[in-house]
C-alpha cells in the first residue's frame, strides 16, 4: 500500500465504472451528494453487446435527465414474443410505451449506454470524477469514513489512497468489496448452461422493434435489435444470445464478458432452426465477434451494508438474465440509495435502510430467474408438446400465459398498474 493519502471526506467512493456505479454518481450528484468513481481498466471503452432497460429503470434514467441521449440510440421495444424450438408463436405482449406504460423499454447496447452515462458524470460532475487505472487493493472504515488504497491492475504499482464519507461497493460480478465481508464465498454459481452472445447487422424481423425468445431450457436464443440508427436506415443491428447446456462445474476464468467464444461449440445444435421469419445460424454464422460467458449469478446474502460500505449492482445481486433484469435492478438500487441518504440522518441508517428496501426484492428476483423467469413458458412447451403444435390454446388457457407474465412483473417490480400509483403519489415524480 502507498502512504501518498488524498482526503476528500465529503464524498462517496464508489467502486466501478459499469452501469450502475456510473448511474450512481448521478444520482447522488443530483441529490447533492459529492462522488467519485472508481476504475480498474486503464480506459473505459464500450465493450460488450445487448442488454434491456425495463421501465421502472428507464424512469429512473428519464429522472437523471438522460432522455435525450437514450433515445438517440436505443430501440424502444414495442414486443416481447416467445416461439417454440419449430419458430412457431407461443405468446406475446406489447411491452414499454405500446404496452400502456409512461416510459419506454429500451433495447441498447451496454457500451453505448456505458458511455451515455460516463459522457454524463464527466459533464456533470467534472472529468476527474472518473479515476480509471484504480483497482481497489483494500479499505478500512471507522465512525467518520472510509480509506480506500488502490492499485494500478497491470502494474501492480501502488495508486494513491482516497478517503471519503462512505464505500458503494459496485464492482461487479466478482467484487472485491463484496469479497472483503465474505470470504469463503468463491465462485459464482453455475447454472449449468453456457452463453454465446454476438451483435451483427441483419433484415429486421418482425415489426423492427421485437424481442424474441426461442426454444427451451436447454436450448433457446434471444434475439433483438439494439439501434436505433440502423432502425431507421432499414436495418437491425441484431443482438443475440446462444444458450446452450452444458452441465458441470464452472471452467475456471470463463466469467468474463470479454472471453471470445467459438462459434463451432454451438451453431451446429441450431443447424435446423431455419424458420420463415429467421435463419437463425445463419445470423450467428455471419457474426464477425462473438463472446462466450457461462450463466451465472451469486446466492442472495444477509446483509449489503456494514457501517460506511455497502453493496450496490452486481455486486450486491448478480442474477441470471432470465427476465431481463440485472441493468434494471442496478438502476433502481442507485435511486434507492440516493433517496435513503437524502433522508436519513446518518450514512449509516442511510445505507441500512437502502439495504432494507432492495435487499429482499432482489433476493426474491434472484432465487425467481433461476427458475427462468418469465421464461418458463419455453420449457412448459416443449414439455406438453415436444413435436409442436397447431394451436397452442390446445394445450394452454391463455389466462396461464398472462398469468405467467403478469407474476414476472410484479416480482421485479414494473407492474404497469403498480408504476402508475406510484408515479401519482410521488409529488416529486420520484423513481
Amino acid at each position: 500500500m502507498t502512504d501518498r493519502i488524498t482526503e476528500h471526506t465529503d464524498e462517496a467512493l464508489i467502486i466501478g465504472a459499469g452501469i450502475s456505479g456510473l448511474t450512481c454518481a448521478l444520482a447522488l450528484h443530483q441529490a447533492g451528494i459529492p462522488a467519485r468513481v472508481f476504475e480498474a481498466v486503464d480506459e473505459i471503452r464500450p465493450l460488450g453487446v445487448g442488454i434491456n432497460l425495463l421501465p421502472h429503470s428507464v424512469k429512473a434514467l428519464w429522472a437523471l435527465g438522460l432522455k435525450d441521449a437514450l433515445e438517440e440510440s436505443a430501440i424502444l421495444t414495442s414486443t416481447l414474443r416467445f416461439h417454440s424450438k419449430h419458430g412457431r408463436a407461443i405468446w406475446s405482449e406489447p411491452r414499454g410505451l405500446d404496452a400502456g406504460y409512461g416510459w419506454p423499454q429500451y433495447s441498447i447496447h451496454r457500451g453505448a449506454l456505458q458511455m451515455i452515462l460516463l459522457d454524463a458524470v464527466r459533464a456533470r460532475l467534472g472529468d476527474a470524477a472518473v479515476a480509471s487505472g484504480h483497482a481497489l487493493s483494500a479499505f478500512e472504515s471507522d465512525e467518520s469514513g472510509v480509506m480506500a488504497h488502490f492499485t494500478h491492475r497491470r502494474t501492480g504499482e501502488s495508486q494513491p489512497s482516497r478517503r471519503g464519507k462512505f464505500l458503494i461497493g459496485a464492482d461487479g460480478l466478482t467484487s472485491t468489496v463484496r469479497a472483503a465481508f465474505y470470504a469463503n464465498e468463491g465462485n459464482p454459481v453455475y447454472s449449468g448452461q453456457m452463453l454465446w452472445r454476438g451483435v451483427v447487422e441483419w433484415e429486421p424481423v418482425f415489426d423492427g422493434r421485437s424481442c424474441v425468445m426461442v426454444g427451451h431450457n436447454d436450448l433457446k436464443a434471444v434475439i433483438y435489435p439494439i439501434s436505433e440508427a440502423a432502425r431507421r436506415r432499414g436495418r437491425a443491428e441484431m443482438n443475440w444470445v446462444a444458450e446452450r447446456r452444458l452441465p458441470g462445474s464452472l471452467p475456471p476464468n470463463r466469467a468474463d464478458w470479454n472471453r471470445r467464444g467459438d462459434p463451432a461449440d454451438f451453431i451446429g445444435a441450431f443447424a435446423d432452426w431455419r424458420f420463415d421469419w429467421l435463419d437463425v445460424p445463419a445470423m450467428f454464422a455471419a457474426t464477425e465477434h462473438v463472446y462466450e460467458f457461462p450463466m451465472v449469478d451469486r446466492t442472495p446474502v444477509q446483509r449489503w451494508s456494514f457501517g460506511r460500505v455497502t453493496l450496490l449492482g452486481d455486486a450486491a445481486h448478480a442474477m441470471r438474465p432470465n427476465g431481463s433484469n440485472g441493468a434494471s435492478q442496478g438502476i433502481l438500487d442507485c435511486m434507492a440509495l440516493a433517496n435513503a441518504l437524502r433522508s436519513r440522518a446518518t450514512v449509516e441508517d442511510a445505507l441500512l435502510a437502502y439495504e432494507q428496501e432492495r435487499l429482499e426484492p432482489t433476493a426474491k428476483l434472484t432465487l425467481d430467474n433461476r427458475e427462468t423467469g418469465p421464461e418458463r413458458v419455453l420449457q412448459m412447451v416443449e414439455d406438453r408438446c415436444p413435436n409442436g403444435f397447431n394451436d397452442i390454446y390446445d394445450h394452454f388457457g391463455r389466462a396461464e400465459l398472462e398469468d405467467i407474465a403478469q407474476r414476472y412483473k410484479k416480482l421485479a417490480g414494473f407492474d404497469r398498474d403498480a408504476l402508475v400509483l406510484a408515479e401519482r403519489s410521488s409529488p416529486r415524480g420520484d423513481p
